[in-house]
């Protein structure tokens, strides 16, 4: 199985300046991981572990000090090859007084190359059909995220990037997140994404990596914490006295 993403030594260090003095700081240090094409790939860690800096350099949203970044075999930054990423912030922000399907029409035309009937397709598989008419305003967190998935596969992407999909939803908007991704990857598409939520990765990831303090620590395969039964324990192990 080829790989989707692969990662190879990667470090970012963040600098910040007050009043002459410079303070550096790690984002990732060394990181090497890899994402086979087809599987759904789960980074976990502590706030501050490096998760969204990792989503943001593979993204090109920041630049490495050091390392290799590839997608599908394509060395990055390559803005053209970004057209194999769908992305998913924390916080989508879309007009409030937009509908859910203005909206996809907007970004469907800045695309330039999404056709009318790729809007409707996307509208059923997030499950958005009776709320699409609906103005954001009136739209739930759990909506929201729909809306916003619905516009990282606006243009059929092969691989989809979430950070935090599960952030701030109620448990049945959990649930139907849940069941979602497990259908995108049912389509064929790879999904790679960071979560606070151990008890949500564990249902759905073929394979959990964990991040701590910027370094990558520990890769999980399925098959380990569906023997041990608690990938909570395996994460706190790894973390444990580092």
């Amino acid at each position: 199985m080829s790989s989707a993403i692969k990662i190879e030594n990667l470090t970012k260090i963040y600098r910040k300046s007050h009043l002459g003095r410079v303070t550096a700081y790690v984002g990732v240090k060394n990181l090497s991981l890899e994402v086979k094409e087809g599987s759904i790939y789960g980074l976990i860690g502590l706030n501050g572990s490096g998760k969204t800096t990792t989503i943001k350099l593979i993204l090109g949203l920041l630049f490495p000090n050091g390392g290799k970044i590839s997608l599908f075999g394509n060395p990055m930054p390559d803005r053209k090859k970004l057209s194999l990423v769908g992305y998913l912030p924390e916080m989508p922000y879309f007009y409030k007084f937009l509908t859910g399907r203005e909206i996809l029409n907007f970004y469907a035309e800045l695309s330039g190359s999404v056709p009318a009937a790729r809007i409707d397709e996307v509208i059923k598989i997030v499950d958005m059909v009776p709320n699409a008419g609906k103005r954001v305003s009136e739209f739930s967190k759990g909506m929201m995220q729909r809306l916003a998935i619905a516009q990282s596969l606006l243009h059929n992407p092969p691989l989809l990037v979430f950070d935090e999909p599960v952030s701030g939803l109620d448990p049945l908007a959990i649930r139907e997140m849940r069941t979602l991704i497990l259908k995108l990857k049912e389509e064929g598409k790879t999904l790679f994404f960071s979560s606070h939520s151990i008890s949500e990765v564990e249902k759905i990831c073929d394979t959990v990596g964990i991040l701590h303090k910027g370094e990558f620590i520990k890769v999980v395969e399925q098959k380990e914490w569906q023997e041990k039964n608690n990938l909570e324990e395996i994460f706190i192990e790894a973390i444990k006295d580092k």
